[in-house]
């Protein structure tokens, strides 16, 4: 319990770090073209595995060594979320985009109860429902609307949320039907994605140079921290934690996300924040202490029925 406690917690490390992925792209003042900034930032995490490995081990060559299953789910969910979420970005609004493509973390919930030895519990469901009212809220600025000429971008951000929610849902399958693969084989997805982006850059894009030591602390803050060191941690979280919480806490991402703006005065307060943090805190609250709390529950009743 205490070791799933634990994996839980190093998973939920991810959602922090993702929570700094706005503040940080703000640094590079968004004059990096996409697919530029995915092959720096993904090349960066897959340099952070290399320096890692050598220092601490695994070797990074042994880590090459994984089934084909594995390279397919961790280079498909990596650089085919990144892909989608950009391509919808450029064929429909941002805010919708974003409502969409952040159905992942209830995905995760439902499609949870599909894995072996998982029951999906109603406080699960409703603490998702409940925290993804808030993350729509904070997301949701009341701009437009959704358009059905800009079906294609929707249609690629709903392939974001599948995705994504996939990936996380089989690498736990993965590794329990196939032997778990060491979370630092990551970096190798992370260096194909990498790969992948700058062929895309290549063909659709023109070069651009980061320009000044903010771009450049933000192109390296991303490749250490929401694109570097969070997916590391969120294999060995969804591996071993509880998927169904840590698909709960993720909507606390955009609430970080949005709390760090307003702090480094990139955005501003207002009700509907703080509105959205009570939704999304709740509904994790409710998500992570309500299975606890119905366990106790149905221990006291076994204990009265077994009390003579």
């Amino acid at each position: 319990m205490v070791k799933r406690t634990q994996a839980t917690a190093i998973g939920s490390l991810s959602i922090l770090l993702w929570g700094t992925l706005a503040l940080l792209t703000q640094l590079t003042e968004n004059q990096v073209p996409p697919f530029q900034l995915l092959a720096m930032t993904f090349a960066t995490a897959w340099l952070l595995m290399l320096i890692k490995g050598v220092l601490l081990g695994p070797s990074p060559r042994q880590l090459l060594r994984q089934p084909a299953a594995a390279w397919a789910l961790g280079v498909g969910g990596l650089f085919g979320y990144h892909a989608c979420y950009f391509a919808a970005m450029a064929l429909a609004p941002a805010v919708e985009v974003s409502l969409l493509a952040y159905l992942w973390p209830l995905l995760i919930v439902l499609l949870s109860a599909l894995l072996p030895g998982h029951r999906l519990l109603w406080v699960h469901v409703a603490g998702a429902l409940v925290a993804m009212a808030g993350c729509w809220l904070l997301l949701d600025r009341g701009e437009g609307g959704f358009q059905w000429r800009y079906w294609p971008g929707y249609a690629l951000a709903l392939g974001c949320a599948f995705l994504w929610s996939g990936y996380s849902v089989l690498s736990r399958l993965l590794a329990q039907v196939k032997g778990e693969a060491p979370a630092d084989a990551v970096g190798w997805y992370c260096a194909v994605t990498a790969l992948l982006g700058l062929i895309c850059h290549l063909l659709w894009e023109s070069w651009v140079w980061p320009q000044g030591i903010h771009q450049w602390l933000g192109i390296l803050g991303l490749g250490l921290g929401p694109v570097g060191i969070a997916f590391f941690t969120w294999d060995y979280g969804i591996k071993r934690g509880d998927l169904r919480l840590l698909g709960v806490l993720a909507y606390g991402a955009p609430l970080v996300s949005t709390l760090l703006l307003v702090v480094f005065g990139y955005a501003e307060s207002s009700w509907s924040l703080v509105l959205s943090s009570l939704l999304i805190v709740g509904g994790a609250l409710l998500a992570g202490a309500g299975p606890l709390w119905q366990a106790r529950k149905v221990a006291r009743r076994t204990e009265q029925l077994e009390t003579p």
